[in-house]
């Protein structure tokens, strides 16, 4: 990431505030949402500068120093702009305390995004000399053409042989743009579907409306037509060895929310909760596998993936003493073999592929998935999740609960109904009767 020498960010601080600079003089609520439009526009950089904006908290608007001091709170939040999620997709940015005209100041450097148009809360923000302004149609144009043109992630490259038609479009428009889109910018109305599919990464262009690998997996009537590996196969075996007789096996295809809603389901009907009955007001109960983990696990695999040059399904397989998700494709970018699972490290090999599932409200914090599991097992007395990491693929294992607390008590074993998927959309279960090719979407990672 190329960053800014001192000289040439005093230089900055002379010009005044511009499409590439932005003075902040105090730190609040108020501030980080209004640094959160100027790093969006900075992102996107409508203005084609190809080099880093700039955010700088500590001085006026005339950039001269105000002795605001650059603690190593200020620097976290900062460092927030990007973790919080709700800029899509994430920006690179970089957070110093740098010693400028004798005094530290805060300086946020923004990449120009890869993949724009790039939002806050559903807004497309761009910068006109010094002001902020949400996008118009056009401004949207100018941005998914720049895209178009630039070496792009793999989600986001055009699939051969899809076309428009294969894209399930009732779906789009009725349930996932009121949950990306700002309800403004869908009120002013003046936008094609092609202009909309392009401007959320679906197709490539409104002049050429080829489906994306993201259009396909997210918005695909058939994806497995164009793309073989886009399935999950769920697999319940009575032992230890996939030699062993088997129980239930099920291959899960269709757009990714019917691929986790139906895989998390399937989980569901086959976990079990042991219920102890004590002398004390409440009883206790306890999921051969807590719920919570199996949804963040899944929707992990679901999310990082590898879609390309593969054959590969996601594979979750459940054993009689543990339950094993095998997701094709090794870690990538600041993950590796050391990193990964640890505090801090995010790396994301399909960026527009996790902006979707968090604007459809199937993620509810990036890197905060193997968190998540870790606690629900802690919780429900399960072992802690293991991971197998290689080059080639993921494989994440769950093992049984340890019996501790039970004892010789009564015991009841029920199927687990209790399926916490979030966010709820029972309400849209009404789409089913407008087509029968047109499932209910629920929980992804």
């Amino acid at each position: 990431m190329s960053s800014y020498s001192d000289s040439q960010l005093e230089a900055l601080l002379n010009g005044g505030e511009s499409e590439q600079v932005e003075f902040k003089s105090t730190w609040s609520k108020d501030a980080a949402s209004k640094a959160r439009k100027a790093v969006c526009a900075f992102a996107n950089d409508l203005p084609g500068h190809n080099t880093p904006g700039v955010l700088f908290v500590g001085v006026d608007d005339q950039g001269k120093p105000c002795g605001l001091p650059v603690t190593d709170e200020l620097l976290l939040n900062l460092a927030e702009l990007s973790a919080d999620d709700k800029i899509l997709p994430k920006p690179t940015l970089r957070v110093e305390k740098r010693r400028l005209r004798g005094v530290d100041l805060a300086v946020v450097t923004v990449q120009p995004a890869i993949s724009p148009p790039v939002r806050v809360d559903g807004r497309i923000w761009i910068r006109t000399g010094p002001r902020q302004a949400i996008a118009t149609p056009q401004d949207e144009q100018a941005l998914n053409d720049r895209r178009r043109y630039r070496d792009q992630p793999f989600d986001t490259r055009p699939v051969q042989g899809a076309a428009l038609q294969d894209l399930d479009l009732l779906w789009y428009e009725r349930v996932y743009l009121p949950a990306a889109v700002a309800p403004d910018v869908l009120e002013a109305n003046d936008r094609t579907i092609e202009q909309r599919l392009a401007s959320t990464r679906m197709i490539l262009d409104p002049q050429d409306p080829q489906p994306t690998h993201l259009g396909v997996l997210a918005l695909g009537l058939r994806p497995l037509d164009v793309l073989p590996c886009s399935y999950l196969q769920f697999l319940r075996v009575d032992g230890t060895d996939l030699a062993d007789p088997v129980l239930d096996a099920e291959t899960i295809d269709g757009k990714l929310v019917d691929v986790i809603r139906r895989c998390e389901e399937k989980l569901a009907a086959h976990n079990r909760t042991a219920v102890h009955f004590t002398t004390g007001e409440r009883e206790q109960r306890r999921s051969t596998y807590p719920m919570a983990a199996l949804q963040q696990l899944v929707r992990n695999a679901v999310m990082h993936r590898s879609y390309e040059n593969t054959n590969s399904p996601i594979s979750v397989t459940w054993y009689s003493d543990r339950l094993e998700i095998f997701s094709p494709g090794g870690p990538v970018g600041l993950v590796n073999k050391k990193t990964f699972a640890k505090p801090g490290y995010v790396a994301y090999r399909n960026p527009n592929l996790a902006a979707f599932l968090k604007d459809a409200g199937f993620v509810q914090r990036f890197g905060a998935g193997i968190a998540t599991a870790r606690r629900a097992c802690k919780t429900n007395g399960n072992p802690p999740p293991e991971f197998e990491v290689s080059d080639e693929a993921i494989r994440s294992t769950l093992k049984l609960a340890q019996p501790v607390g039970f004892g010789s008590a009564p015991l009841i074993t029920a199927t687990d109904v209790e399926i916490p998927l979030e966010p709820d959309l029972s309400s849209l279960q009404g789409l089913d009767n407008l087509d029968p090719g047109l499932p209910w979407p629920a929980g992804t990672p």
